[in-house]
């Protein structure tokens, strides 16, 4: 026998030799580890192909595949060997090739009936079991190998096993999403089908950490996976031409596809252990050929480092976007369209308090037929399209147009469709939702889907990217781009949120801290005024996801509290943009809707309107005040930013404050101290307009408190007089005051509502002298109880009403018509002769006096009193 040296050979290691019979044939010098997982390998194929083994082939199998897991585990060495070994990725490949129509004939129907599956389940219990163990410790070993990184990667994606996975993920979701608990069986078969059922999820468990690992750090493979992912099967079944957004699915499709042919450069050492395997094919003493490589994948291109776009376009599709040198024009021609309108400059003005005044009596004024305004009323200010159209004129896009060699000014030449939007929200909950992973988090725990999250952070985030490519792109900030571009992946940004909300994550676990860098990433790419108005419901005031959304838009903002971030005017800017924006949307359409909800329950409780006309339940009374609380403990974390506390100043946020306080005292009664459980009262669900609000008070006085304390860095001394004004502006220490009484549904409201008007009073004479001219409080009260005995609740409602508004008249009056008037005693004692006629009690009267003596003698008895108790 006549050995030879392969030519492929590197290092001086022995390759094939003359066998003797007219054929080469290969040497192995593999490693007791890699012959061993390449026996057990053949044997498991075996078992897929049909093959009946003895009693004790099967637990030797098993044994020598839990062997190498266990040293794949442990051993970096013996990882890296299997991971070079493509003998082992391709009878991986070919045993998934083998079980995928198996497993799929054995669990489900052609039709995907739910009963149906479940008997063939059961029928084929003890087989599944057996084979989904099987490929779960297979997809573990080579998830491991995949931990070598770059040259395992390459060869995966060569022998196909990376497509073998991604299918089998789909199969697993159609098994794990039926949901077998509704089924009317057994309990022995319930168990095995709950068996089966976690099986199934183990495996796609491990599905998703072998993608994670495939495509950690290879922009290739990172990008191949956005790919599939967001092109799933069927992805242009009635796709339309043109999208709402202006952007052309399908050319983004081509030009993606163009860009990872244009990116297929393999690394060295496994383009040179593939070139080895293909000279041992002829041998035969290999599983087999490689699997046919595209023609046009094979082609390698120097990429250009000067985007350079031709228009019009080049009928040939592949040299325009090589030209362009970037993943897609369409892409970056889209996120100039929808990207925050004040990217380049305040563009978009804060609403002002009047236009949201007028917001406000429009949705009090619809609140019985339907509290959410028309369309077109809410979307004026805030609509990410419209923005933009102010921002770019159609001139400017003209002119940009004509500039081919850069980025700057390009929009693309896209009209819009005054209809755009009509369907924009007919795809939430309507229906399967699109998308290869859009199902996942639905399915999996919050443990088992860490690998879901982990993958798209891998993808976008920026610290885990690889810097500019050569034309000097971001691929993170592209992947961003296309994963909120796209219907597939906002549907998955949607389920991702709303999973938050299902298993109530804390900002202390896992999954919401990842989300929350996911969220960040959107931040850094100016994408989050679109992501919100993609998660936008019309019958809520804020939907779900939205809420999530804020939830993890505060817990970024908490950390910028103390640090040093600010120091960089970029960021500065960034994040008050994003501020601008959520507070205009809070202007424009959270408070308004809230107020119209509030008022319908004071008409309501008035007698003005019968319950039964309250326009919604109790479960979207639950989802508003979820909403409205979020907001308010956004707007709560910002007021205690020193730096972004005048944001909120400038723009009056004393007014959206104040009106919902007012609201509130007019449209939910107080929960006594002793309040219990009234008999033959209808449950609450049977009567939301006595929605409570509960700790909505607390979260507003808490703003005020913010807003109102002093400016300097103890915060100690006079309250903030531009604060002090607009609350005086806005009629607001009546409310401030009427948080005093005691309140059930707002714990320790009277000791929040003190230290507001501490520092509303210190300092501001104007304050001061207000509180001077009320009429005291005791006596007041003592005459709406008795005009209650009289005239009974109605009447003393509304005896109660002109108190406040004579009250409020000698506010005015004391003010002279606003804060610094002069000449208004005439005023003053016209108003106090006014109250005289209707029998109230005015300060500086002999009765008034005489009263005030009596309260202070009585207080000091009381106290004796409580004195005594104590000391018995």
């Amino acid at each position: 026998m006549v050995e030879t040296f392969d030519i492929n050979a590197k290092n001086g290691a022995l390759g094939n030799f003359y066998s003797g019979n007219g054929r080469f044939k290969r040497r192995n010098v593999q490693s007791i580890e890699e012959k061993s997982f390449n026996g057990a390998l053949v044997a498991v194929k075996g078992h897929f192909e049909g093959l009946k083994f003895g009693p004790k082939s099967s637990p030797e199998v098993r044994k020598m595949v839990a062997g190498t897991l266990d040293k794949s585990l442990n051993a970096a060495d013996v990882r890296e060997r299997l991971a070079k070994n493509i003998d082992i990725w391709q009878r991986l490949r070919q045993i998934f090739i083998l079980a995928l129509p198996k497993l799929s004939r054995l669990s489900l129907r052609e039709s995907y009936d739910v009963p149906e599956s479940a008997t063939l389940i059961l029928n084929n219990y003890a087989v599944l079991k057996e084979d989904l163990q099987y490929l779960n410790n297979l997809l573990v070993i080579s998830r491991n190998m995949l931990a070598i990184k770059e040259t395992a990667q390459e060869i995966c994606a060569r022998v196909g096993f990376d497509e073998e996975v991604r299918m089998l993920v789909v199969l697993c979701v159609n098994v794990t999403s039926k949901g077998y608990d509704g089924e009317s069986v057994g309990e022995g078969d319930r168990g095995r089908l709950l068996e089966i059922t976690e099986l199934y999820k183990k495996l796609l468990v491990t599905c998703l950490q072998h993608t994670h690992n495939w495509t950690m750090g290879n922009d290739r493979f990172k990008m191949s996976f956005w790919f599939e992912m967001l092109f799933d099967e069927g992805w242009d079944n009635e796709l339309p031409e043109i999208g709402p957004d202006g952007l052309d699915v399908r050319k983004v499709h081509q030009e993606v596809k163009n860009w990872l042919r244009r990116h297929n450069k393999k690394n060295d050492e496994a383009a040179r252990l593939l070139a080895k395997y293909e000279a041992d094919v002829p041998t035969g003493d290999t599983p087999g050929p490689l699997p046919e490589e595209e023609e046009e994948s094979m082609e390698t291109v120097e990429e250009s480092t000067t985007p350079i776009w031709t228009s019009p376009e080049l009928e040939d599709k592949y040299q325009q976007d090589k030209l362009y040198a970037r993943v897609s024009h369409q892409i970056d021609v889209w996120w100039k369209r929808v990207r925050d309108a004040n990217y380049d400059g305040w563009v978009v003005p804060m609403e002002t308090v009047e236009g949201a005044k007028e917001r406000a009596d429009q949705c009090k004024e619809n609140a019985m037929q339907r509290y959410i305004p028309s369309r077109g009323d809410q979307d004026r200010n805030y609509d990410n399209d419209e923005q933009y159209e102010e921002q770019q004129p159609e001139e400017a896009l003209a002119d940009d147009e004509n500039d081919a060699r850069s980025l700057q000014g390009e929009h693309g030449d896209e009209e819009e469709d005054e209809d755009e939007e009509e369907d924009e929200d007919d795809s939430y909950v309507e229906g399967p939702l699109r998308g290869l992973l859009t199902e996942i988090p639905n399915i999996l725990d919050t443990k088992q889907i860490e690998a879901l999250h982990m993958t798209v952070k891998a993808c976008i985030v920026d610290s885990m990217g690889s810097g500019l490519t050569p034309a000097g792109e971001n691929l993170q900030k592209t992947r961003c781009k296309m994963f909120l571009a796209l219907d597939c992946g906002k549907n998955l940004l949607r389920e991702m949120l709303v999973f938050i909300a299902v298993w109530e994550q804390t900002d202390q676990q896992f999954i919401f801290q990842i989300t929350a860098q996911i969220i960040e990433s959107f931040h850094h790419n100016a994408l989050l005024p679109y992501a919100w108005n993609c998660l936008r419901i019309l019958k809520d005031i804020v939907s779900p996801a939205q809420t999530v959304l804020l939830r993890l838009i505060n817990y970024m903002f908490r950390a910028r509290k103390d640090s040093p971030i600010y120091d960089d005017l970029k960021d500065y800017n960034r994040d008050a943009k994003l501020i601008h924006f959520l507070y205009n949307y809070f202007r424009c359409r959270v408070v308004p809707d809230c107020v119209a909800l509030i008022h319908a329950q004071a008409q309501i409780r008035t007698g003005k309107t019968h319950p039964s006309e309250f326009p919604v339940d109790l479960w979207d009374m639950e989802r508003a005040k979820d909403g409205l609380s979020q907001y308010l403990d956004f707007i709560s974390v910002i007021a205690e930013i020193p730096e972004m506390r005048h944001l909120l100043i400038e723009w009056d946020c004393v007014y959206e404050l104040i009106t919902l306080l007012k609201n509130l005292e007019a449209g939910v009664a107080r929960k006594g101290l002793d309040e219990k459980p009234q008999v033959n009262v209808p449950p609450l669900h049977d009567t939301p307009h006595k929605f409570p609000w509960a700790g909505i008070k607390i979260q507003i006085l808490i703003i005020l408190t913010s807003l109102l304390a002093p400016t300097n860095v103890r915060r100690t001394g006079p309250g903030n007089p531009i604060v002090q004004k607009q609350l005086l502006d806005h009629t607001g220490i009546m409310p401030l005051l009427n948080c005093c009484v005691y309140d059930g549904y707002n714990e320790y409201l009277k000791e929040r509502a003190t230290l507001a008007i501490k520092f509303v009073m210190e300092g501001c004479e104007e304050a001061q002298k207000f509180v001077r001219e009320l009429v005291p409080m005791k006596q007041a009260q003592a005459r709406a109880q008795q005009e209650r005995a009289q005239m009974g609740a109605q009447g003393a409602l509304s005896a109660e009403a002109e108190l406040a508004r004579r009250l409020e008249s000698v506010r005015m009056a004391g003010l002279g018509g606003g804060l610094g008037g002069v000449g208004g005693g005439s005023v003053v004692e016209g108003a106090k002769s006014a109250l005289r006629e209707k029998g109230h009690v005015v300060e500086g009267d002999e009765e008034g006096r005489v009263l005030a003596d009596e309260m202070r003698e009585g207080e000091v008895k009381s106290e004796k009193a409580r004195g005594k108790e104590r000391e018995k």
